[in-house]
């Protein structure tokens, strides 16, 4: 079953949400301080990530286009009005529907933008092993527990473009080897990995209150950090 790496994965988030909620009642101090132990380690994360690349220009180019793109289109307000329109089936206050967003968009871009995403979801529709798909899954089910206690119950929602992110890689790859050769995919997998390292150090800072960028709306660097790379190999 081509899925079922991925459907486990959705399955250990939406269980470690679950358990995190009962975490969520903590004193107030705890959790800013386990938001900020968590910031480290997602910063941590992002820079191993960020440093399997020395294709800088590369990765500045795909970050410039995805910010232009990004910024045109607003992708950043679209995401926090999904995220709000969630919060606001399930809340009755605008605080916590943005607490709902907040939750909702820091675990999509936690769980989704990685390595271990993209080559598990291959690994499941090319070669049908999900060994790699569970282990991240695993991972995000302890990922998840930690931010329901600071963030709340809108990081379960991630599941869903979870899912659906790490699906619709796992069916094109019953057919991406007809379309791409091998070298160039590890190539872009290289590139996507530094590029997704970097908005994951984003993330980091962003949860330390350091900065506030609007990672939403470089999300668009990650498509065209592919079609950078292709070109660059071309000339």
């Amino acid at each position: 079953m081509i899925l079922f790496g991925t459907l486990v994965n959705g399955a250990l988030i939406i269980l470690g949400s679950i358990l995190g909620l009962f975490f969520t009642k903590i004193p107030e101090r705890y959790k800013e301080t386990v938001m900020q132990g968590i910031g480290l380690v997602v910063i941590l994360i992002g820079l191993q990530m960020a440093l399997v690349t020395d294709q800088i220009i590369i990765i500045l180019l795909s970050l410039l286009s995805g910010a232009i793109i990004g910024e045109f289109i607003r992708l950043e307000e679209g995401l926090n009005r999904i995220g709000n329109w969630i919060g606001s089936k399930f809340t009755t206050s605008s605080e916590s529907d943005f607490s709902v967003a907040q939750g909702f968009i820091t675990a999509t871009l936690i769980f989704c933008i990685g390595a271990m995403a993209i080559i598990g979801a291959l690994d499941s529709g090319i070669r049908g092993d999900h060994e790699v798909l569970i282990t991240k899954g695993v991972i995000d089910g302890f990922a998840a527990l930690v931010l329901t206690t600071s963030l709340g119950f809108g990081v379960m929602f991630s599941v869903i473009p979870v899912v659906v992110y790490q699906g619709a890689i796992a069916l094109l790859a019953t057919q991406i080897e007809n379309w791409i050769p091998e070298a160039l995919l590890n190539g872009m997998i290289v590139e996507v990995t530094a590029v997704g390292g970097l908005l994951i150090v984003a993330i980091g800072l962003n949860l330390l209150k350091i900065t506030t960028i609007r990672i939403g709306n470089l999300l668009p660097a990650i498509l065209t950090v592919g079609f950078i790379y292709y070109l660059y190999q071309l000339l």
